[in-house]
């Protein structure tokens, strides 16, 4: 999908979006206790997000079953709920959401502690966090995606930390049904190109059959000159 220059009102309809995902995620971490199993945090997350008339944006997306991915301590991220998955004391948990808000996504992933975590787990959330902000202080005008990417990368390597490599990122705009929209394009692009392909290889064929018959003409004239001189 092609990015786009957002208008004024569209930039106001993603800020919205992202500002209702961050009071989910607020009241999710503080509805985090010991005890609580992830397929509950899913259920509260969802009903958080619609209770704001949004739309989950994870659920069913590619046959995901829940709303909130919820990934525990050594888990990277798109965990998927379970109620047998109980948090404990000292866990920390990383809660992705995402909804849709008047046909605009918005995606955040955050990290909360439940209870009284280890110092090695507050120091681990405590500098994640400020990598992220050293490469928000990058996402400006005349900057590449690599400035933002490097910043967060030179910011983690002094504490010994490393980038999950097979998972860096992605992108989001409006609503899945463009995207359909988008691969509408696309064939309709395609059917163009392959259009002026067989439009070309017809004239190429037709040069050829004229050419010949030019030829074929020239050769009667020289040879009805021939006999009648």
């Amino acid at each position: 999908m092609p990015v786009t220059i957002k208008s004024a009102r569209e930039i106001e309809l993603m800020a919205e979006a992202g500002r209702i995902l961050e009071i989910v995620h607020n009241e999710l971490r503080d509805a985090l206790h010991a005890g609580m199993s992830t397929l509950d945090i899913d259920r509260l997350g969802e009903e958080i997000i619609r209770s704001y008339d949004c739309i989950p944006s994870f659920l069913n997306y590619n046959g995901y079953p829940a709303s909130i991915c919820v990934s525990v301590n050594d888990e990277v991220v798109h965990g998927i709920p379970h109620k047998d998955h109980i948090l404990h004391e000292g866990d920390i948990v990383s809660l992705d959401a995402g909804l849709i808000y008047k046909g605009y996504h918005s995606d955040m992933a955050r990290t909360f502690p439940v209870g009284q975590v280890s110092e090695e787990a507050r120091l681990l959330m405590e500098r994640t966090k400020g990598s992220f902000f050293a490469g928000i202080e990058m996402a400006k005008a005349g900057n590449h995606l690599y400035d933002i990417s490097n910043a967060i990368d030179a910011y983690i390597k002094p504490f010994g930390y490393g980038i999950v490599r097979d998972l860096v990122g992605h992108i989001f705009s409006t609503v899945r049904p463009v995207e359909g929209w988008m691969s509408l394009m696309t064939l309709i692009s395609f059917g163009f190109f392959m259009m002026s392909v067989m439009l070309t290889l017809i004239f190429k064929y037709l040069s050829v059959i004229l050419n010949m018959s030019f030829k074929r003409q020239r050769y009667v004239i020289e040879g009805v000159e021939k006999l009648t001189k």
